[in-house]
């Protein structure tokens, strides 16, 4: 078992080991400043770990209730928190309580919004069971749902009291699923750590590890720009058209992960048109991708991706924060206007 501390305020644990599931409670009641807990899942997770959770917090002396909502981005709404809610209204929890987000990165996401703006805010845990929740998305306090008109545009900047990341849930995930994550861990050596990205490249990953490394790396950008509005954007690399491409299939086709390696690909080949990335980047980052079964393409038509990473809620007025890298391991942001976004990215089709 390692731990890794964010130091944001108030700061907070990232428990990182095989084996943790069936002691969650123990570390849960650590933190816990009420006895209600309201355990948040989708339907494809809660069957495998709802029960176990459940039963450890329960031996804590905690009072313990479960939502299950449908698994899938295209449930990524406000209407799913809604119901979350109306559950955790229905069952009492008051401001000492607390939500556990037992799940991937839509359930933690989902979980934590409602966290956010349940009677104002209440504490919430994050459980992470997939390879793209335990790399990224359950540390660091985003939390949302998706809108009409794009991914995450609803949401809000609400920080875990505890994060415990249990390399032994991969297991159970399909093999999809486990290549869908491993696009966020190769994003991380890429904008943050040659060393990561070579560790990638060789293969017979210690997952333990490896999700340790990537939870440090997070935890820099986190700690050094909370509220992302400057150097945690370097996270999106490959998210602004990642995200488009998934907007373009309405969220049913393309994984998160996939897409976002497609657009890691678009980052990287406008950044060398445009003279900005080292040459041979983008081959090396396709010959990875492959590597680990991720697609480097898309079908989706270029005009049609530009219109829809136009409205990227990462814009600010005119200006979009396009991430690139220079080279393997070194990030920074370009900033475009909107009207030039279709130029630049014309060498990356």
């Amino acid at each position: 078992m390692r731990k890794l501390t964010i130091n944001v305020k108030p700061p907070y644990d990232v428990i990182v080991g095989s084996g943790l599931l069936g002691g969650a409670g123990k570390l849960i009641s650590r933190v816990m400043r009420g006895t209600k807990a309201l355990i948040v899942s989708d339907s494809n997770t809660a069957p495998l770990y709802g029960k176990m959770i459940a039963s450890s917090l329960k031996s804590e002396g905690l009072d313990v209730y479960m939502h299950i909502f449908e698994a899938g981005e295209k449930n990524k709404t406000v209407k799913t928190v809604w119901d979350m809610l109306e559950a955790a209204a229905s069952y009492g929890l008051t401001r000492s309580d607390a939500i556990i987000a037992l799940g991937g990165g839509v359930t933690g996401d989902m979980a934590g919004f409602a966290a956010a703006v349940y009677l104002r805010g209440i504490d919430y845990i994050q459980i992470p069971t997939t390879v793209i929740a335990q790399s990224d998305s359950s540390v660091g306090g985003k939390t949302g749902c998706d809108l009409t008109y794009g991914k995450n545009l609803a949401g809000a900047f609400k920080q875990p009291r505890l994060v415990i990341i249990d390399p032994d849930t991969l297991s159970t995930l399909p093999h999809r699923y486990k290549s869908d994550g491993m696009a966020e861990i190769i994003k991380h050596g890429l904008i943050a750590s040659p060393e990561l990205f070579d560790i990638i490249e060789r293969g017979s990953l210690d997952m333990d590890d490896v999700l340790y490394r990537n939870v440090d790396i997070k935890r820099s950008f986190v700690e050094a720009d909370e509220f992302d509005t400057s150097e945690r954007m370097k996270l999106n690399f490959g998210h602004t058209m990642g995200h488009a491409i998934e907007k373009y299939y309405n969220f049913t086709g393309p994984s998160h992960g996939e897409a976002v390696a497609m657009g890691m690909v678009i980052a990287a080949k406008a950044g060398e048109s445009a003279g900005l990335t080292k040459k041979g980047t983008a081959e090396r980052i396709c010959s990875v991708l492959k590597q680990y079964k991720l697609p480097t393409a898309t079908e989706a038509p270029a005009d049609k991706l530009i219109d829809i990473a136009a409205l990227d809620k990462k814009r600010m007025g005119d200006i979009i924060n396009f991430i690139l890298i220079s080279d393997i391991g070194h990030a920074f942001i370009h900033k475009l206007r909107a009207a030039e976004l279709s130029d630049f990215l014309q060498g990356a089709f």
